[in-house]
């Protein structure tokens, strides 16, 4: 606050060498949120009008929607109903001669099957993107998600692990790559260049110094925010494990989740909206989470249709977020499951 910098000073590249140590990158270039992080990723890896790129329909929108920003169309590709996340086995069917790139998310924390997927890429000579928005912290065999594909991007909005307020990261291990994400961000601007030497077009992505000066402090502390969130996480599954007929999320062996929300799936016939009205009246709040995107009115537009991802409507029509966050204590947690055990007997 009491610097002479409100944006592009000192606390911006000292956030991006620190979150290049974390996630095990060579660099990390810092943006305006994910979604600002998920098109410059697309627009730097030459996704263009006319690609299409492979991703999942149960995510954040914002996710199907960077292909759209720059003119290519997501193909999407159902999803694991063990994990939620994209199924590696269907996402060769998929693909076209114009397919460009994979986009993974993994989805609620839990990071993709990408063994599998990497080697997918690579045969088929495709861009590989991962969106770990969700999923900072997580751990794929012992090896960091975001350091797997071409590029991966982060999230700090104030439902993520940790936040900036607003704001996202770009990792990779390509350095030319990384000098156009911070020329993108800045207006196009190069990196030798003057203020108004505009060297392609770019946007206005930069993430400010406050911003910055947050995401320091909170990075730092990340290891044991993480650790809390994963306590709060096994004292919901203590409480609601002999619910009958309700499914917690579970982390596959080799796999470590970072957890963002505790969402739990409802038992089959059990109606979503009686048990959020039912929650509501005792003052607990819940959100359905994800709604599939390809039926959401906007991409409806662009000719999806109901029935395409049948396992992603199935599980979605079910999918309940709790409360959840940093630190919440116990008997809250207690409070939640207790009523959301009452709710379901009846």
């Amino acid at each position: 606050m009491k610097s002479d910098f409100l944006s592009l000073g000192p606390e911006l590249p000292a956030f991006e060498r620190a979150f290049a140590r974390f996630s095990g990158t060579r660099h990390a270039v810092a943006l305006s949120s994910g979604t600002a992080a998920l098109h410059t990723a697309m627009v730097a890896c030459g996704v263009e009008c006319g690609d299409e790129v492979v991703t999942t329909p149960f995510s954040f929108v914002a996710s199907a929607n960077a292909p759209l920003f720059t003119g290519a169309r997501p193909v999407f590709v159902d999803i694991d109903p063990a994990t939620l996340n994209m199924d590696p086995g269907k996402i060769e069917r998929a693909i076209t001669r114009r397919t460009k790139a994979i986009l993974v998310v993994h989805i609620f924390g839990l990071p993709c099957d990408m063994g599998p997927i990497v080697r997918l890429a690579q045969r088929r000579g495709l861009i590989l993107i991962e969106d770990a928005c969700e999923a900072i912290g997580a751990l794929y065999q012992g090896r960091q998600v975001g350091t797997f594909g071409r590029c991966a991007a982060f999230a700090f909005y104030p439902n993520k692990q940790m936040t900036t307020g607003e704001g996202g990261m770009l990792v990779t291990d390509d350095a030319r790559l990384a000098e156009c994400f911070r020329s993108l961000r800045n207006q196009g601007r190069g990196g030798s260049g003057g203020w108004l030497d505009h060297v392609r077009l770019g946007y206005n992505y930069r993430l400010d110094e406050i911003s910055c000066a947050l995401g320091r402090s909170q990075l730092a502390r990340l290891p044991q925010m993480l650790a809390s969130r994963a306590r709060v996480a096994a004292e919901y599954h203590r409480r609601l494990n002999s619910i009958p007929g309700l499914r917690l999320l579970e982390t596959p062996p080799g796999f470590l989740r970072s957890w963002f929300v505790y969402v739990v799936i409802l038992p089959e016939g059990v109606l979503r909206t009686r048990v959020q009205k039912e929650m509501a009246r005792h003052g607990i709040d819940t959100r359905p989470y994800f709604p599939p995107i390809h039926r959401t009115p906007a991409y409806r537009k662009l000719g999806f249709m109901a029935g395409q991802f049948p396992v992603t409507e199935s599980l979605s029509q079910r999918t309940l977020a709790l409360p959840f966050w940093t630190g919440m204590p116990t008997s809250l947690v207690r409070r939640v499951a207790g009523r959301l055990r009452q709710v379901l007997k009846a």
